[in-house]
């Protein structure tokens, strides 16, 4: 099966076409401000790689977060349109698993993205999969959860987790193996996951208590 995979959620824009799991052609840039405006044209420069055209994939894979707002809405949006106009089937996929795809030799890896203010969006992984679910937690929460054993932390950003840190080299076919059986979603039942209000969400939250 040939498919599209978005990942617009984090400082890089990963976009790639796949022929079963096997990657054919893909784009790692940096993600910037410019994304609206960019991600057609990436998208477009893509199917020319590999002299395909939309009609040609029959699923789409997109990384629904977190990380950020503006990056995941441009890129859950394009997946579900495309989806819903052709009929496409949809897997949604976590950031932090993307990340967490990276090879390691610890027992642990443990990726994160930065969310500011001395928090984090974070889960803990090994080799056989979740251990600490993702969730956007404190710095110092994360530290209080690290299991025994040896960790390595992977990210774009950087933060002082206590512990090693490598940059990501994900391993797309690994990911899309993982979910290449997954059922397909319906498009309208696809929606990010920012695991965090927003700030306008925490300022509602705030005045209606007190009220």
């Amino acid at each position: 099966m040939r498919s599209l995979f978005i990942d617009t959620a984090s400082s890089r824009i990963l976009l790639a076409l796949l022929e079963g799991h096997e990657v054919v052609t893909s784009i790692d840039e940096e993600n910037d401000h410019s994304l609206s405006s960019r991600i057609f044209p990436l998208i477009d420069r893509l199917f020319h790689q590999a002299n395909w055209n939309v009609d040609d994939i029959k699923r789409i894979y997109v990384v629904i977060g977190p990380g950020s707002f503006t990056g995941i809405r441009i890129g859950v949006t394009i997946a579900k349109t495309y989806a819903w106009a052709k009929k496409l089937e949809i897997v949604p996929i976590s950031e932090l698993e993307l990340l967490a795809s990276t090879s390691y030799t610890t027992d642990y890896i443990i990726p994160y993205i930065d969310a500011r203010r001395e928090a984090v969006y974070a889960g803990i992984y090994n080799h056989e999969g979740v251990v600490v679910n993702d969730a956007y937690m404190p710095i110092k929460s994360l530290k209080e959860r690290y299991p025994s054993g040896s960790m390595v932390a992977v990210s774009y950003d950087a933060c002082d987790l206590g512990i090693s840190q490598m940059k990501p080299e994900v391993n797309l076919s690994k990911v899309v193996e993982n979910h290449e059986h997954d059922f397909s979603k319906n498009p309208h039942e696809v929606n990010p996951i920012y695991l965090k209000l927003t700030e306008a969400e925490e300022n509602i939250k705030h005045d209606s208590k007190n009220e």
